[in-house]
């Protein structure tokens, strides 16, 4: 963890938008907010000077700003503000840097399970508008032994949070992001390096994406937007690709490797490929988990250990098409308003150890749910209609795995997208997870990514391999 730490005003962030509440009297907020933005604005002025007069003498790869941020405390590196101008290319590279893995061990000829390095990359959000994004590329140490050339996963992180501490290339270097105290306070876990050194020690190349505005100071993290997500996943592997000196070749074959909010992300990515990134040689993808219909997961994380996820989703619905604010803001009452804004800088665990088991009900004027509230405004119902996965055919095999008994991100609309899948002429291996059910949907949830793992990765090692593997939409309506 950095020795430095320069604190951000908590009033003058990217978060200000989010209402702080009624925590102090109306006119001492009004004071202190006025003092901390003037504070915030001449931070921002010299920022701002330094990214010109970088961008101005810069040669190559984006100059990197001298401010650094914080969210909660703990610094983020100046690597992860975007510069102003980004490349016209999707995929295109911005800057890299040399990433030192948290977890990694001495080999004969070089560190296992290998070397990274981190990414800022561009991409393209819903709105159709330049965003920069980063991530990590992990270049494995062992050897590829299967058919072809070597292999890139681009793997889609799990629900990480929404503060940029939370990103997944920073717990890469760090592992355990742990502030506790009057500076400090957060809990995030790099749980997805599991997965990654699965994968590496297959000799198979990782290139992860930390998704728009997750780690990226310029903005909030837009969480489960169906495109915003698809988009980032299919635009690492360009950037992977877009590397020098790499062990990938132009040809080499692409996976994709996700679970939870990561599995809708490459369930988005498998359907946009074929307009938005034909050039991407997608092979196979393994979606676990994917909340495909928003409308169920809202109404099943409501009340549950990880209700952060919903504000998440609110806070990335606003940040995505603000024009919906209104809406919102007619039924949120200050408590609701406080609680988005606390929830935006947080990761999994302080929303778990600050929110577990709250209902959304608790934030709105009228006692309603977030989910009663979409149900009952048109434009939020189009809204969230349009994150909807299973409508489009997606390119290559895809497996998707979910728990049977998952009551987090329900089976029966991760199924539903399987099967919707197999109408449309995709090629699928549809496989429900049967774990026995426990009294905490969060453990539900995450028990089959645990028990799959080795078998999904397996799976698509395979099929990156060249090995064949049969679609079973024909008997799917047998399946649980």
């Amino acid at each position: 963890m950095d020795a430095v730490v320069i604190r951000r005003p908590s009033g003058g962030s990217r978060f200000s938008r989010l209402p702080s509440g009624n925590r102090r009297s109306r006119i001492d907020a009004a004071k202190s907010a006025a003092t901390r933005e003037r504070a915030y604005m001449s931070l921002r002025t010299r920022v701002s000077a330094t990214l010109l007069a970088g961008t101005l003498a810069s040669v190559g790869l984006g100059a990197i700003p001298a401010q650094a941020d914080t969210s909660r405390g703990i610094t983020i590196p100046a690597f992860y503000t975007p510069p102003a101008n980004l490349p016209a290319a999707n995929g295109g590279l911005i800057r890299t840097e040399p990433l030192n893995l948290a977890l990694n061990l001495p080999g004969i000829n070089s560190s296992m399970p290998g070397s990274a390095t981190r990414i800022m990359y561009k991409s393209t959000d819903s709105t159709g508008s330049p965003v920069a994004v980063t991530g990590a590329y992990l270049e494995p140490a062992a050897p590829w032994l299967g058919m072809g050339p070597r292999p890139l996963v681009v793997l889609a992180p799990g629900t990480m949070g929404q503060g940029d501490q939370c990103s997944t290339s920073l717990a890469l270097q760090r592992g355990l992001i742990l502030g506790i105290g009057k500076e400090q306070s957060t809990v995030s876990v790099g749980y997805e390096i599991l997965a990654m050194y699965r994968l590496l020690a297959k000799g198979i190349a990782v290139v992860q994406t930390d998704y728009v505005g997750l780690g990226t100071t310029d903005r909030l993290h837009t969480y489960v937007n169906r495109i915003d997500s698809g988009h980032a996943v299919l635009d690492a592997a360009r950037a992977a690709k877009a590397l020098p000196n790499t062990k990938i070749t132009a040809q080499a074959p692409v996976g994709l490797y996700g679970y939870s909010q990561g599995g809708g992300a490459v369930a988005s990515a498998a359907e946009l490929q074929a307009t938005y990134a034909p050039d991407v040689a997608l092979k196979a993808t393994y979606a676990g988990a994917p909340p495909a219909n928003l409308v169920d997961v809202t109404a099943a994380i409501d009340g549950s250990e990880l209700l952060g996820a919903l504000g998440w989703s609110v806070n990335g619905f606003l940040q995505a098409k603000p024009e919906i604010r209104p809406l919102f803001d007619r039924y949120l009452s200050d408590n609701g308003r406080a609680a988005l804004h606390d929830m935006s800088t947080m990761c999994v665990g302080d929303a778990i150890i600050t929110y577990a088991g709250t209902r959304s009900s608790t934030w709105t004027t009228n006692g309603e749910s977030v989910a009663e509230i979409i149900g009952a405004e048109p434009v939020l119902r189009v809204f969230i209609n349009d994150q909807l996965l299973g409508t489009r055919k997606p390119t290559g095999i895809v497996r998707v795995a979910t728990g049977v008994n998952d009551n987090l991100v329900p089976h029966a609309q991760a199924r539903t997208m399987a099967v919707d899948w197999c109408g449309l002429g995709g090629k699928v291996v549809y496989d429900p997870i049967n774990l026995p059910k426990g009294s905490s949907a969060l453990l539900n949830h995450f028990g089959p990514l645990l028990t799959d793992q080795s078998t999904a990765v397996d799976w698509l090692t395979h099929r990156l391999a060249g090995w064949p593997a049969v679609s079973n939409c024909p008997i799917l309506p047998l399946l649980p």
